[in-house]
């Protein structure tokens, strides 16, 4: 589960921790083998013969192919885990005047086809129109299964491992503003530039379901998890403590496309801080680390190392040949500031 998330308008401010609240989770059943915690996007349930592990998500801001990324992004928690996603639920919320029969078929078939695309099942769920809004919401509930000594968990990074990173970031980010901020960026690109940016939906893409499956096939896995709100500082952060280990990380090798950067300068959004789907943040000891990221390259998916996890107190630093210092946490996503200055 990720941090509990304050949204204000259409996209997310503000993260707030559990131990914010002063109520623990009542979890009482003994098949719940991981509930809600720091970094930890999915739950965990004992489901016999496999565990079953289950990811809620809701899109909020975009509104072009809401319905493809709903399963994207629950796949994408999914797959973090070592897990195969399986079984999804929908909740379609329309807005009351803006709604036509149109554009709830075009919703499901998105839905529809981005499960067939992964050999997901569409089981049920919801669909109605909705007083008070000004765009659809799409919630996805996803189900996956994992045999019982494949299961991986953002706690399972441990002191020495190597920091790895897939693709680039911020894709998610820079697909976001592409496409809803056409306008404003058609200045500072050129028309194919900005159909390439609009297309980092797509490719490189915010799906890490094949990133997952064969960094798990090339080595050993200690950990994995997804740069989503508030990109990959947040990401860091979030697997800082829910390991409960030091993260060190060399910025100057973190990967950023020439056209992100530039979509980010245009908004003045700092890259590292802003939505990074697409981008799979994984750790694995030194021995496995290299044949990880040869695997990968070899199949076509960037990947690169870049820091390694310390004992100590759950942070997260920057080094370099000038030393260390501390990265901040994002108290919001970057690209928030450009939804609502």
């Amino acid at each position: 589960m990720r941090w509990h998330r304050i949204r204000y308008q259409s996209v997310i401010y503000l993260h707030i921790y559990w131990p914010t609240f002063s109520l623990k989770p009542p979890i009482h059943d003994p098949q719940v083998l991981l509930g809600p915690g720091i970094g930890l996007d999915c739950a965990v349930v004992d489901g016999g013969a496999k565990l079953w592990v289950i990811k809620s998500d809701p899109i909020t801001f975009v509104t072009d192919e809401i319905g493809w990324y709903v399963v994207q992004i629950n796949a994408n928690d999914i797959a973090t885990t070592g897990a195969t996603p399986r079984w999804l639920m929908a909740t379609i919320l329309l807005p009351e005047q803006r709604t036509t029969a149109t554009l709830a078929e075009r919703i499901h078939q998105q839905i529809y086809t981005a499960c067939q695309e992964i050999n997901v099942s569409l089981i049920g769920g919801h669909t109605e129109i909705t007083y008070g809004l000004d765009r659809p919401i799409v919630v996805g509930t996803l189900i996956g299964e994992v045999a019982r000594d494949s299961l991986i968990t953002p706690r399972g990074a441990k002191p020495g491992d190597r920091i790895l990173l897939t693709k680039s970031v911020p894709i998610e980010a820079t697909a976001i503003l592409a496409r809803e901020y056409s306008e404003q960026i058609s200045q500072a690109l050129t028309p194919d530039e900005l159909t390439q940016a609009r297309g980092y939906l797509y490719k490189p893409g915010i799906s890490v379901l094949r990133d997952a499956q064969l960094a798990s096939q090339a080595g050993q896995i200690t950990a994995m998890h997804d740069p989503t709100e508030g990109g990959l500082l947040a990401a860091l952060w979030e697997l800082a403590q829910a390991s409960n280990c030091q993260l060190m990380i060399d910025l100057e090798k973190v990967p950023i496309s020439d056209l992100s950067a530039q979509i980010c300068q245009v908004f003045e959004v700092d890259p590292l801080a802003a939505i990074a789907s697409g981008a799979l943040l994984l750790t694995a000891p030194k021995r496995d680390a290299t044949s990880i990221c040869r695997t990968l390259i070899a199949s076509g998916i960037p990947c690169c190392e870049i820091g390694e996890v310390k004992s100590g107190k759950a942070t997260v630093w920057s080094r370099s040949a000038l030393g260390r210092k501390p990265l901040p946490c994002p108290s919001r996503d970057a690209i928030a500031k450009v939804i609502s200055p």
